[in-house]
């Protein structure tokens, strides 16, 4: 039978750890690197402190490409949206050899809904 997308991250998600809300503050400061893996345009209107920019259709050519992402042993927080990039994400890292690969649960629009710390563009002032 044909697999839906909710197919494929359900899969997924039963494969890699995904790191609730209330602990992905601690497990992102234990990190070496916080992945947005959404487009750019979303993480130009917002996203977690320190995070770096690795839309999921880039992120397998970027991490090959890129010497200081390349050890199997990085400490990897991946987010997008919702949580179904960063889980389709983790279990490519995975599949990739990357042994400590996390997702946050729920998100940027979690971690937004619960008023944890964004980077946001300057809003222009007219004061």
């Amino acid at each position: 039978p044909m697999k839906t997308a909710h197919d494929l991250v359900a899969q997924a998600k039963s494969s890699i750890h995904e790191v609730a809300l209330q602990d992905a503050e601690a497990a992102i400061q234990q990190a070496d690197v916080l992945i947005d893996v959404r487009e750019a345009d979303e993480f130009a209107a917002g996203h977690l402190p320190g995070a770096v920019l690795v839309p999921r259709g880039l992120l397998e050519f970027k991490l090959s490409g890129t010497p200081a992402l390349s050890s199997r042993d990085l400490n990897v927080v991946l987010y997008c949206k919702t949580s179904g990039r960063a889980a389709l994400a983790a279990q490519a890292m995975q599949t990739m050899g990357y042994l400590k690969v996390a997702s946050i649960a729920g998100g940027y629009d979690a971690w937004a809904a619960a008023g944890k710390p964004l980077v946001k563009p300057e809003q222009p002032s007219f004061e």
